[in-house]
């Protein structure tokens, strides 16, 4: 390496002076990326090959940490360590982020590697199927999801293997391009069945054949905007069983110039990155795709989907995407509706739809903030229907967006009245399914009319007007207002549906449903007390044994802003003492933790997996199974003056994970400083039971204090756990609000 070290050295730092960032590409036009100004390198041999340096990181790492290379001679070129290998991979579409992907060779590669760059529009630098090199001094190797990958240790990494992005200043120093060698990367084809035996190639540019996307995947776009999915594609169908014998499955970024467009619906050629993801014992074959171009699965003419991709290996004959009402009768809803006019209201009689019918309705109502769960509402002139279906973020379905008009093919269909509204949905009543159209099935009824959104526009009524050919519409209803015994509650309780009641100004009321696993505006509905003006509310009509009811789906639907009917104005309880832990540890002077029973365990504050968002926390556990410990925790807030209120509440909101004893809520106003010697008041408060999962917060409710007026009051959390079980408890957004 000496020999040409110096010239290195002077690219190098010639390539840090020209370093530019390109903006993202936002279409699916490939230009050749304009190089000019950019630094290159002559071609020199590398002295480390891709499948040493994957040695690296399982040779050099007993302890399981991420390796990173040695520098022990910086001023001596024979000490500098270099890779060489062809880009795979583009960014230019957006559907890759900060990585590259490189392989051994253009044609017929052995080997790939992913490189962890902390850089957007690499391509414009490092355009697929150029050479690069990689000196490895200083960088580190290690694994992310069971794929070994280079980068930087920094010692914020999540995992003691991991490691972090190559910064983007570093990259000019470490990284550069041949001046001379650049070709065309010539696909790998391989089979999904042939994967695990060909993991060494993760990070080249690989070659499906006879692929198709499965069912689930069929109509939709490939990501809805900002997330990551995954669709599943299948090679080798079982007819017998009507599953795929060998299946994969290819992550679609919603930031990815194509995340909006349909995947392909045929049979064909699929070209995209090799890649897994492990977790434990699990692993996922995975891909990802440059550019759609590189798929051809599916043909068009004049701009129309035809069928030369078809039959597919499942039996699907043609483009199962292209709605055409040939041969089929237009219906309404009030038509759709007629067929089941004569359901019972109570058990699991259904009414098959045999004809060869299609309705064309507008998305009124779907479940993007939660309220609404596996079902939308569609409306045409005629009136609105509910359609359940069993797949959850509807919304994310470019099919499925409010305002959108779909196409519905009928038959194969089931009406259902429950309870009084008819429902459209499937005749399977497994728990899993519930009535629902299968996911897998939602192509063979559900249509995009491929027309642009249009306004919901709202029937108005009064609720004196309410009929039942009103249930399933959009509705809005003037003048409403909550009634004075909802005021100061949340809009749910707990993770629970909830009733809550609207009136008019002439008495007349209406129930109002609320889930309690809605998200408005990024807090859940448990956590958000209901508005306390008069006003216009938006929603859907429902009915249950003859009650209406209105689910609405965001908080700008209640436009509850102006006095009320009386016309005061409601004002919100004051709140006179509130934590929310935000800086972590707790006031000495407003918070005491006592330890009764176990070891030296006390209640504290974390901020684990909410950035810097801290939290009340306590665990019996000592880390890992078996280390469980019988413990008794108190957490006992200061005293809070209730003298000269005339109502009071606390509220504050839990979160559990791992089996254990229920966390206790309790209040005092004779705290001894003992909490054996206290006479204590167990509080009736909502707590969260997910006990499978972190991060579902739920909300106490508005837990009465009225025994306690005039008094100065104490709250405590008490925690117990035993040797068998030890539950994690979090506490948070502590208020306690009087007037």
């Amino acid at each position: 390496m000496k020999k040409y070290n110096s010239i290195l050295k002077y690219i190098f730092i010639t390539a840090a002076s020209l370093w530019i960032t390109v903006g993202c590409v936002h279409d699916d036009k490939y230009d050749e990326p304009n190089l000019e100004g950019y630094a290159c390198v002559a071609d020199f041999k590398a002295n480390v090959t891709l499948s040493e340096l994957k040695k690296k990181f399982t040779e050099n790492n007993p302890s399981g940490a991420a390796y990173v290379f040695p520098a022990d001679k910086p001023n001596d070129a024979s000490d500098d360590l270099f890779i060489e290998g062809y880009v795979s991979s583009t960014d230019e579409t957006g559907n890759i982020y900060k990585t590259i992907y490189i392989q051994d060779a253009l044609k017929n590669p052995t080997h790939g590697f992913t490189i962890s760059v902390d850089m957007v529009s690499s391509y414009t630098r490092f355009p697929q199927g150029s050479k690069i090199y990689v000196k490895l001094n200083g960088l580190a190797v290690g694994t992310y999801g069971g794929v070994v990958q280079l980068g930087v240790k920094t010692g914020a990494e999540s995992a003691a293997n991991g490691v972090s992005r190559i910064p983007e200043k570093l990259a000019p120093s470490v990284i550069s391009r041949s001046c001379t060698t650049r070709g065309e990367i010539t696909p790998r084809v391989i089979s999904i069945a042939d994967l695990k035996a060909n993991e060494d190639l993760i990070g080249c540019f690989v070659e499906l054949n006879n692929v198709e996307f499965d069912a689930k995947a069929l109509c939709s776009n490939y990501a809805p905007n900002g997330e990551t999915v995954d669709k599943v594609i299948g090679q080798n169908w079982d007819k017998l069983a009507k599953v795929y014998k060998n299946t994969a499955v290819v992550r679609n970024s919603g930031y990815s110039s194509f995340a909006n467009q349909y995947i392909p619906a045929g049979q064909g050629t699929f070209k995209g990155i090799f890649s897994k993801f492990q977790s434990g014992s699990n692993t996922t074959y995975q891909f990802y795709i440059n550019k759609v171009s590189d798929l051809d699965m599916e043909g068009k003419k004049n701009g129309e989907l035809t069928d030369s991709h078809f039959p597919r290996q499942d039996e699907i004959q043609e483009n199962p995407c292209r709605f055409s009402n040939a041969n089929l009768t237009a219906k309404t809803i009030a038509d759709i509706k007629q067929i089941g006019a004569s359901l019972p209201t109570t058990g699991l009689v259904l009414a098959e739809i045999t004809g060869d019918f299609y309705v064309k309705a507008q998305v009124t109502a779907n479940d993007e903030a939660g309220n609404l769960f596996r079902y939308l509402y569609v409306e045409d002139a005629t009136g609105g229907i509910k359609i359940n279906i069993n797949k959850t973020d509807l919304f994310q379905d470019a099919r499925f967006k409010v305002g959108k008009d779909l196409y519905i093919k009928l038959k194969g269909l089931y009406l259902r009245n429950v309870s009084g509204e008819l429902q459209l949905g499937s005749n399977e009543s497994v728990s899993t399914i519930g009535y629902r159209i299968r996911e897998e099935n939602i192509y063979k009824h559900l249509y995009d009319s491929n027309e642009p959104a249009r306004a919901v526009v709202a029937s108005e009524r009064t609720i004196s007007q309410l009929t039942t050919a009103d249930v399933g519409r959009w509705v809005k209803i003037k003048d409403l207002e909550f009634i004075n015994g909802d005021l100061g509650k949340t809009y749910a309780d707990g993770t629970a549906v909830s009733n809550r009641t609207l009136e008019d100004c002439s008495g007349k009321t209406i129930t109002l449903r609320t889930s309690g696993r809605a998200i408005f505006a990024g807090k859940a509905a448990s956590t958000i007390e209901v508005a306390g003006g008069k006003g216009d509310v938006y929603a859907i009509l429902s009915v249950f044994n003859g009650i209406y009811q209105l689910w609405f789906t965001k908080l700008p639907d209640l436009q509850l802003t102006n006095p009320r009917c009386d016309g005061s104005i409601y004002t919100p309880l004051p709140v006179l003492y509130k934590d929310d832990f935000a800086s972590g540890g707790f006031n000495n002077t407003e918070w005491t933790a006592v330890n009764k029973v176990g070891p030296n365990q006390f209640w504290n504050t974390s901020n684990q997996g909410n950035g810097t968002n801290y939290y009340a926390m306590m665990n019996g556990n000592a880390g890992g199974a078996g280390n469980n410990f019988a413990n008794e925790d108190w957490l006992i807030s200061k005293a809070v003056s209730l003298v000269g209120k005339s109502k009071a509440i606390v509220t504050f909101t839990t979160d559990v994970r791992y089996t254990g004893n229920p966390l206790e809520v309790y209040a005092t106003d004779n705290y001894t400083g003992d909490v054996a010697t206290t006479n204590w008041t167990k509080l009736p408060a909502v707590l969260d039971t997910n006990s499978n999962a972190f991060g579902d917060w739920i909300s106490s409710g508005n837990i009465d204090l009225s025994a306690f007026l005039g008094k100065n009051v104490r709250i405590a959390f008490k925690y117990t756990s035993t040797t068998a079980a030890a539950a994690t408890w979090e506490v948070d957004d502590f208020k306690i609000k009087g007037q």
